[in-house]
């Protein structure tokens, strides 16, 4: 196969001399250079250059961004972006460091800004206070907001965003456990249930998935004392029901909870009581109870609002299993703070 001279198209066997640099032919691009190490250290030092200043200009404290790798560095220059873009400089007045800190100290929990599809836009700095992470820390999770939640929480955390953001200003309510620090973990005996309030805004016109934000306040949850300690049992109330979730009994606490007497919730069903919202989440637990194995295998504890008396709503923490004879389910229902 006869090769031709891109220059002169002659025949390479017939001319060489029209070859550039004494007739060395440069390379194409299937046979690119070799890399050396010497070429590779030096995009290493250029991107350590370019790591470094971008390090240089991001709003935390020095000691934070010694202890920043590579990955946290990245991971905040794309937090900050999103926020450029969602927020830009120059649409809002500047509020000095002061107040912003004042202001923040003065919230029952902490604020969470979401992208459309859920990536993490802005964690105030109290968050630290509430997850013992700080908002660096917590970007060590992962850059969306599942990557923080716990275990279930993320996928019902989904749907709710999901909901909020086909109906765009409708306000959605999700508690979720939150990845902490470890002697938080260690001292409270695992993470922290945190209830999320917020809803999507279009924060520029036209609206868009680029110009539309979650807004949310973040705030802590207090786990009242398992069935063991002391004084438990004022905060809770157990329920049977049969397998469809229809009342058959319930402890006269759940007057003190929900406002109802005893007489009035037998006969009812579970399911008339429960938030529109969390429904799915209720009828995924009864699945589970349903198809685990063996009478008394409880199902994972879940969060749920229940309807008061009074038509405001109760959260509770509610765990469910089967009875001995397989004929029944009982609830015992935690009531959240």
């Amino acid at each position: 196969m006869t090769i031709f001279c891109s220059h002169c198209h002659r025949p390479l066997q017939a001319e060489m001399s029209c070859l550039p640099s004494g007739g060395k032919r440069a390379p194409s691009a299937s046979k690119p250079f070799r890399s050396t190490k010497s070429a590779s250290k030096a995009r290493r030092d250029q991107i350590n250059v370019e790591l470094q200043a971008l390090r240089s200009l991001l709003p935390i404290s020095a000691q934070e961004k010694e202890r920043l790798s590579y990955l946290h560095t990245m991971a905040l220059v794309c937090l900050r972006l999103r926020g450029a873009q969602l927020f830009p400089p120059d649409s809002a007045p500047a509020a000095g460091p002061a107040l912003g800190t004042e202001l923040l100290s003065l919230l029952p929990g902490f604020l969470l800004v979401l992208s459309a599809n859920g990536k993490l836009v802005y964690i105030s700095e109290n968050v630290a206070q509430v997850l013992g992470l700080s908002m660096v820390e917590l970007l060590a999770q992962g850059d969306t907001v599942f990557d923080i939640l716990d275990g279930q929480a993320r996928e019902d955390a989904h749907k709710k965003l999901l909901l909020a953001q086909e109906e765009p200003g409708r306000e959605v309510t999700f508690v979720s456990e939150m990845r902490t620090s470890k002697a938080f973990r260690l001292q409270h005996g695992g993470n922290r249930a945190v209830a999320v309030r917020g809803r999507f805004t279009a924060l520029h016109w036209p609206a868009s998935p680029s110009t539309t934000a979650f807004l949310a306040l973040c705030t802590p949850v207090a786990w009242l004392p398992a069935d063991g300690d002391a004084g438990s049992q004022d905060h809770l109330f157990q329920s049977t029901h049969f397998l469809d979730m229809t009342f058959t009994d319930v402890t006269e606490s759940v007057t003190y909870h929900l406002g109802y007497h005893r007489e009035e919730l037998i006969g009812q069903s579970w399911y008339s009581l429960l938030h529109p919202e969390d429904a799915d989440l209720a009828a995924a637990q009864h699945r589970a109870v349903g198809e685990s194995l063996g009478a008394g295998a409880a199902a994972e504890t879940v969060v749920l609002r229940l309807l008061h008396r009074d038509q405001t709503w109760a959260w509770l923490g509610v765990s469910a299993r089967q009875d001995g004879g397989g004929h029944s389910i009982i609830c015992t229902s935690r009531c959240l703070r």
